[in-house]
Formats: structure tokens, sequence, C-alpha cells
């Protein structure tokens, strides 16, 4: 079952986190997923069908799960009355979206760059990336916070917001499950090369469509911006695959073009170097402005992002 949306959801449920940003609450729904990810993996390790299958049926179990929660509580709020229903799609699409949070996380790395204190910002970085931050200096720090900027505006904006205009609040969970299970077991390790394959696959997959789209927007926001979005299209599709994630070089390359800055490059994860390659190789350096400069252009794209899809729905 799909959910139309009301002209009014999608609109009302960015601008609460516009204003709101990501509440610090335990009755969050993502924190449930991450909870229920803890909980059940351990439970489905023990199957006796390998590693592999165990993880394919791991990840369909907590989708299809979010999926028919969500499903159900909706259709139970809109059995009260329908104005209830929409409340809870408004609800549950605004705890999918993460313009704000991810604003705010950047800006305070940012500020203490600003204040030249090094530690502070490792420190802080290391709450968003997934990367070694220990020796990064200052041009490193600024590099890996603008890249999360561009990754996450596909994560934290533009495929969540796509799946609801899609499907109402049910898909945008469904989404939120599946990116979840990917940050937490879709990695190229020893405990989740294979266990977390199907997890990392389904994200792909998930991602793929609204990865290619967020070049589109940004290019859009580039040009009211600075009255020039070509160089994120030429940057694109000159080194937009240019990355080990079938995705995230796409939103990557779009800000290295629209920033004029060279993203990517060798990085350690966990204390061992992976050789990534550089996107925006004819570009300069990142520096601290970039941070203020790439929160800008993701929340000026998310906007422009919302409104064609909420053009879409009416």
């Amino acid at each position: 079952m799909f959910f139309f949306l009301n002209w009014y959801i999608l609109p009302v449920a960015f601008a609460l986190d516009l204003i709101i940003g990501d509440p610090q609450s335990k009755i969050h729904p993502i924190r449930w997923m991450g909870n229920a990810i803890t909980y059940f993996e351990p439970r489905f390790r023990k199957l006796s069908t390998g590693l592999i299958s165990s993880g394919l049926f791991f990840a369909v179990f907590l989708i299809l799960s979010v999926w028919i929660i969500t499903t159900s509580v909706i259709i139970i709020a809109d059995s009260i009355h329908p104005f209830m229903g929409n409340i809870i799609q408004i609800l549950l699409i605004y705890y999918a979206v993460s313009a704000c949070a991810l604003s705010n996380d950047a800006m305070d790395v940012g500020r203490s760059l600003e204040k030249n204190d090094l530690e502070s910002a490792r420190k802080k970085l290391a709450f968003i990336v997934g990367r070694d931050v220990e020796t990064l200096d200052e041009e490193g720090i600024a590099r890996a916070v603008v890249e999360t900027v561009a990754e996450n505006f596909v994560d934290g904006v533009v495929s969540p917001l796509f799946y609801a205009a899609i499907g109402g609040a049910p898909l945008a969970m469904v989404y939120k499950m599946i990116n979840t299970l990917d940050s937490m077991v879709g990695y190229k390790n020893e405990t989740y090369e294979k266990f977390g394959k199907a997890a990392a696959r389904i994200d792909d997959v998930a991602n793929y469509i609204p990865a290619r789209l967020s070049v589109l927007v940004v290019a859009l926001a580039t040009h009211i911006l600075l009255r020039n979005g070509a160089p994120v299209l030429r940057t694109v599709v000159k080194e937009g695959s240019h990355h080990a994630s079938p995705n995230a070089g796409y939103p990557e390359a779009a800000f290295a073009g629209a920033l004029g800055v060279k993203l990517g490059g060798p990085s350690y994860y966990h204390g061992n170097l992976v050789e990534k390659p550089y996107i925006g190789n004819s570009f300069g350096k990142v520096n601290v402005r970039h941070i203020r400069k790439a929160c800008n252009l993701m929340k000026l794209s998310a906007i422009l992002w919302v409104t064609c899809l909420w053009l879409a729905v009416i």
C-alpha cells in the first residue's frame, strides 16, 4: 500500500526540520531502528544459512517490519480522523529529513577550525565521518566536512523526500531503515564483509536514482548563487563515477564543481589506508570558508528539491 500525500505534508515536514532540527529525544524512529538492528543482529547471525544469506534475511526482515509498523500506525490514525493520519505522516517524514542537523554539525566543526582549534575540530568531525581523524590537518578536516555535506545531502534530504513523495511516510521510513542498516553493518571489513553485504547492496539500489537527481538541484542552486551551474554538470560527467561507491561520487562531484574544490583522495579507515581517487582534480584545495559555502549550497538545494517534489504531488 502506498500513501498519497496531501499538498501540505512535504513542505510542513521539511519546514519543521529547518526550524527545529533533529530532536534530541529517545522518542525518535531512527534511534529505534538502530536499537532494532543491534538487537536482531546476533540472532540472525546464529542462522545456519551462511552469513551472506542470514544478512539478507536480517535486512529484509527489518525493512518489511518498518513498512508494516509504519503503515499500520498511519491506518489506525487515519481511521480515527484523516487529519490525524496526516499529522503522523508529517512527523515521520520530519524525522526522516536531516538538513538542519547536517548543516549544524558541519558548521560546528567549521567554528572550531576558525578558532584554529584542530583538536576540537577533530573530535567533532569524528561524530559525523567514518574515517580516522587523528592526523588530519586543517585542509583534511575541511575536505572531510564538505564531502560529508555532499554525501549526506542525498542520504539525509534527497532520498527520504524522494521516497516520501512516492509512497508517503511508510516508504520514507523504509528508506531510513535501509540507510541505517548500511551505516551500521554495510562495512567491507572482517566482521561485516559477508553479513552486511545485502544491506550495502540494498542501500546502493535505493540511492541510485536520488543520487543522480541530486546533481540537477545542486546545479540549479549553484546557478542561482553564482550564476553558473555549468561546472557542476561538467565535473559530474567527467568524474562522478570516480568513487568506490556507485552513488557517492555524483553529489561529491556536484559540490566539487560548485565550490571549485578538490575532494576525495586517500584516507585512513580503522588504521588502514584506503586509496580513493580525487574528484575535482582541476580545482584547488578546500579551506574552512568552503564549509559555510557547502552548507548554504546544501540548504538551497534542499529547498529547491522539496519544491520540485511538492509541485509533483499537488
